[in-house]
């Protein structure tokens, strides 16, 4: 299948809140929750994809010629490109019946293996999320990182207990998670956490253990301080607070800062392979890509994982030859146009 004709058959099956847009700007779905919108007026989600649009790329073909090389270390695992299919929950209630989060997540996890990247799965309230993302990763033989939501600290046990069980690359946890509307007043509880509970965690995973939902220095530096590998720049793509900067305005400090001591991962708006060019040059050594995976997956399944990565591998390995950089660690700053 094309990427095209992924898109096309998306839209017979979502809805009724995500339109499945040539392009996924946020504009559509504007302030819908439930729907993949964003909080508030509905800002959030559109600031972090128009940022990565302003930022411009110096061409650059004098060199030598040769293949670029796309492929990226995670934690020892060598995946084909610097991208990750993003968690994504509740996938009946925000994008339509096609899917539940068992059957999404495990589509996802065996599409995205054999694309050569890996996904994230999501958790929810229902343990059966956690449970059916679990057999999924298992299934893929580890291939996949389990996302916890801060949930109560026996509840958090319990889920990393049963993650562990799948022999995963990595552990993750969406700490801005605690600011989601629809986990508020809900069983099991979930909220922020302190520096000393996250390390406990930290230890407890005996993975590497990724933070996500990483918007300040100060944020970074916790993260670090609590034991996380690696930390994930994100806003929870606008939907847990209103007139938040896109995570594209905030990456670099946080590269700057923190860059030589954890994996620095990025998310928000990505689309193209040019836009992740743009944020490793940033300062990030990879991304999480959440919205577009799912309307590949509700449009053609594995075929249509296997088509987006196509067109971002081409994107990314084109605006590489263009700008002179041969391997993702040659591409810098000085490569994004300092207008």
């Amino acid at each position: 299948m094309e990427y095209q004709e992924v898109l096309q058959n998306a839209r017979t099956c979502m809805g009724p809140y995500c339109k499945a847009c040539s392009v996924c700007n946020g504009q559509a779905c504007k302030n819908t929750i439930p729907g993949p919108g964003a909080k508030g007026s509905g800002t959030g989600f559109a600031r972090n994809y128009q940022k990565w649009q302003e930022l411009r790329v110096n061409l650059d073909t004098i060199g030598e010629n040769r293949p670029a090389d796309t492929s990226f270390d995670f934690f020892g695992h060598r995946l084909a490109l610097p991208v990750m299919a993003a968690p994504v929950g509740a996938m009946q209630l925000h994008y339509g019946d096609k899917y539940d989060d068992l059957t999404y997540n495990r589509l996802l996890l065996a599409a995205c293996a054999k694309a050569g990247i890996v996904a994230f799965t999501g958790d929810g309230v229902d343990p059966a999320v956690m449970e059916g993302a679990t057999q999924a990763i298992r299934a893929q033989q580890g291939c996949g990182v389990p996302t916890v939501k801060p949930w109560d600290r026996e509840t958090l046990m319990q889920k990393l207990d049963l993650a562990l069980t799948a022999d995963p690359m990595a552990i993750a946890m969406d700490i801005d998670a605690a600011g989601l509307p629809f986990l508020r007043n809900r069983m099991p509880p979930a909220g922020s956490k302190t520096v000393a509970e996250l390390r406990e965690v930290a230890e407890y995973a005996r993975k590497p253990f990724i933070l996500k939902g990483i918007m300040t220095v100060r944020g970074a530096e916790k993260a670090v301080e609590a034991g996380a590998s690696a930390i994930v720049v994100s806003n929870h793509g606008g939907r847990v607070l209103d007139q938040c900067p896109a995570t594209a305005e905030v990456l670099p400090a946080i590269a700057d800062a923190v860059g030589d001591q954890v994996m620095v991962l990025v998310d928000g708006g990505i689309r193209t392979g040019l836009d992740v060019f743009k944020a490793l040059a940033l300062g990030a050594d990879g991304v999480l890509i959440g919205r577009p995976f799912v309307t590949m997956v509700y449009g053609g399944g594995e075929e249509g994982v296997a088509a987006y990565v196509r067109k971002l591998t081409d994107e990314l390995s084109d605006t590489m030859a263009m700008c002179g950089a041969h391997s993702l660690k040659e591409i810098n700053r000085e490569m994004l146009w300092q207008g």
